[in-house]
């Protein structure tokens, strides 16, 4: 009885603790604690995009965001998953992945 006490209060230190320190690690490990996308990007820039990242709606965030990185600046850029173009891009990039 003493040791499933013990045992219980135990794990509700740990996750206390993990609780705490969530945010810290993982925006550590580069894990955004909110949504990255303030504006979207309408208009065609598919020949600028170097490479695109898509995230999923997840806890932190009820949107998908689609963010390409240019080619000369490295610049990040949130785009319209709503433009008809940036549809394109998507559903070329999910048909190389079934490949």
């Amino acid at each position: 009885m003493m040791s499933s006490r013990i045992l219980a209060t135990s794990a509700l230190v740990l996750l206390a603790f993990l609780t705490i320190s969530e945010g810290m690690t993982l925006r550590s490990l580069g894990v955004e604690l909110h949504c990255r996308c303030i504006q979207t990007e309408s208009k065609p820039i598919g020949r600028h995009i170097e490479k695109v990242e898509l995230i999923p709606a997840n806890s932190h965030c009820e949107d998908t965001e689609i963010i390409a990185t240019l080619k000369k600046s490295g610049e990040e850029v949130c785009l319209d998953p709503e433009a008809p173009w940036v549809k394109r891009v998507i559903k070329r990039i999910l048909e190389s992945r079934r490949r």
